[in-house]
């Protein structure tokens, strides 16, 4: 008879594995003959050798080693009931005769080989399982939303299982409370689902899975169940660190539905490698929803996304200058998100309740932006037909921010310095004075320091406006919250356009973390709803970026795979500039036009393609 292990402990307890392969690899890759997806295993951990009639364990130079019979060895000759212990998993070793009957904790489990009634594996089962599986383990990877993940496991267990309904339901903050999300297998159902407590606590107290095609037997006269006409159930728990964090829970009401072993083997199986990213997921939307920092003690209420170093001294920042009515300058690059930290700023003060009006410098003509800013009487000038209340008047006892400060006209930099000095100001053609009570903050992508030097903004303005200072940090100077901004356009661009996005391929991750984003977290953002727009795959590919993110990369030595054509395509882009400069004679402006393209795209582009540009162009 064929050799085999049994798993007698571990997340594949109750596994029984055939060493049917003279060479019997073990470990954490995907392709060995017994795969442990398990950290404390490495990729090759160990082999199994048949040696005639005899088998030999032989570590493969794992990190963690081997132990049998709880005595570590580089390769030991194996016997009948040898126990091998392999990361956190437990095996027992056979050599041909049936196993002991073993007790019945260690039978309870996942059970891998699925056999037809003459004893042989069965292929068809076999394959669509493991197909699942497959589908199961790639969504975990690639989805970051607790709800999706749930609603998306669902969606695949009921393809293998015939429930008609089911929930996976995971502990609360106390050791009984719950908190679950449930489907039903027909999508025009829209009644509420409800998981019987007796089911919850069997499987939550006991770390059991339960099945019954009895449930009257089983749970006697349970009302939740009796009240739902359900005739099996099936549930197993969902363990992540040796704690028992929720279950999966499916049940049906048709009479001719039942459950088989081989649905709570599978069940179980998915249960195992699902728990841990659940687990975690979990955690994040907690951290998410209640805005915790454990590291600073920070608690504010923000739009932000990411909470690397430079992010967390700005939230403290915020923390620190909210309950103050201190003006505030916030300096940085565009893109970088000025305005959301001024939101910030007002949504965390004392003034939270009042309004928030923002205006930006540089879009108005000084005429036009005067009036914005301080109003105008009736008659001030032609089309004033009635009197009109400026910002700083209608956000009283608020917040104004005035973003492009730098852009501000020396007139309206007096009057705006006489409402810093005195909280009043004159409506344009008015001669009364208006007083206001507000709070500023203003934001700049120009260093007022140097436009002062040069005459360009008022010293005393300045000095008044930098009384706090922040200076946001580019995106080049945080790329370890790439990853979540970029999840988190991905969910807000693929909402709007209603398209079904599961997240973004590592190829092309890789390129947007070394990408420099002089554009900052809006060009991130452009970047992501253009792939998604333009994108026909279910994951952000590379391709659907845009040229100048996968270009500035294509010659980096950490080049995603794929490198090599983008190579070839930068290679093709700087033949068909430098043959436009020469067809134009030099002259840029012409050979935009040959290349069908604007001017400022086209320097731009050379940048990129580090083409270096002549003087005086």
């Amino acid at each position: 008879m064929t050799a085999k292990l049994v798993a007698i402990a571990g997340p594949l307890k109750g596994s029984v594995f055939p060493l049917v392969q003279p060479h019997f690899i073990i470990g954490r890759e995907r392709s060995s003959a017994l795969w442990i997806e398990d950290h404390a295993v490495s990729r090759q951990h160990c082999v199994i050798q048949s040696e005639g009639d005899q088998f030999k364990i032989v570590d493969l130079g794992s990190l963690n080693g081997i132990r049998v019979n709880n005595l570590r060895f580089k390769e030991h000759l194996l016997e009948q009931g040898d126990e091998i212990e392999i990361g956190q998993s437990l095996f027992r070793f056979f050599p041909g005769e049936e196993p002991e009957e073993l007790p019945e904790a260690e039978l309870d489990g996942l059970c891998v080989t699925i056999l037809m009634r003459d004893g042989t594996p069965d292929p068809r089962r076999m394959a669509r399982e493991l197909e699942i599986l497959h589908k199961i383990s790639l969504s975990l990877s690639a989805i970051l939303d607790l709800e999706a993940l749930e609603r998306r496991l669902l969606e695949l267990i009921f393809e293998a299982v015939p429930a008609e309904r089911g929930a996976i339901v995971l502990r609360g903050k106390g050791s009984e409370g719950v908190a679950s999300f449930s489907r039903d297998r027909r999508p025009a159902s829209r009644e509420p689902m409800r998981v019987s407590r007796a089911v919850i606590n069997r499987v939550l107290r006991g770390g059991n899975g339960v099945m019954t095609n009895e449930v009257r037997k089983t749970f006697g006269e349970d009302r939740i169940l009796c009240e739902s006409g359900v005739c099996c159930v099936l549930a197993v728990p969902l363990v992540s660190f040796e704690k028992t964090q929720g279950l999966i829970y499916l049940d049906s009401s048709e009479a001719t539905a039942s459950f088989e072993e081989d649905h709570l083997s599978l069940l179980t199986g998915i249960a195992s490698i699902a728990a841990p990213a659940l687990d975690n997921l979990r955690h994040v939307k907690q951290l998410e929803s209640e805005n915790q920092q454990p590291e600073t003690g920070i608690n504010i209420e923000h739009s932000m996304v990411g909470h690397s170093p430079v992010m967390r001294r700005v939230h403290q920042f915020i923390a620190k200058s909210a309950p103050t009515d201190s003006t505030v300058l916030i300096c940085g690059e565009s893109g970088t998100g000025k305005e959301l930290v001024a939101r910030a700023i007002h949504r965390n003060s004392p003034r939270a309740h009042k309004p928030f009006l923002a205006i930006n410098c540089a879009a108005l003509t000084e005429t036009l932006l005067e009036s914005e800013l301080f109003g105008h009487e009736k008659g001030a000038f032609t089309g004033a037909v009635a009197q009109k209340k400026g910002k700083l008047e209608e956000a009283d006892g608020g917040s104004v921010f005035l973003d492009e400060i730098g852009e501000l006209a020396p007139t309206l930099q007096a009057k705006l310095l006489r409402v810093l000095q005195e909280r009043e100001f004159d409506r344009v053609g008015g001669t009364r004075p208006v007083r206001t009570d507000i709070r500023l903050i203003a934001a700049t992508n120009r260093d007022l320091a140097e436009m002062v030097q040069r005459q360009a903004f008022r010293q005393d303005l300045y000095y008044r406006l930098n009384v706090i200072s922040l200076t946001m940090p580019p995106l080049r100077e945080r790329r370890e919250d790439i990853p979540p901004l970029a999840g988190y356009f991905v969910q807000k661009h693929a909402k709007r356009v209603k398209r079904l996005i599961t997240g973004i391929s590592e190829p092309a991750l890789a390129f947007l973390r070394s990408y420099d984003w002089p554009g900052n977290v809006r060009e991130l953002e452009n970047a992501i709803e253009r792939a998604i727009v333009l994108g026909s795959s279910e994951k952000i590919l590379p391709e659907n970026l845009p040229e100048c993110v996968t270009d500035a990369n294509a010659g980096a030595s950490a080049s995603p795979p794929g490198a090599g054509f983008q190579d070839l395509l930068r290679e093709s882009k700087k033949r068909l500039i430098l043959k436009a400069l020469e067809q134009a004679g030099g002259k840029y402006t012409e050979a935009a036009k040959v290349l069908g393209m604007h001017p400022n795209n086209l320097h731009r582009l050379m940048r990129t393609l580090n083409l270096k540009e002549r003087p005086g162009e």
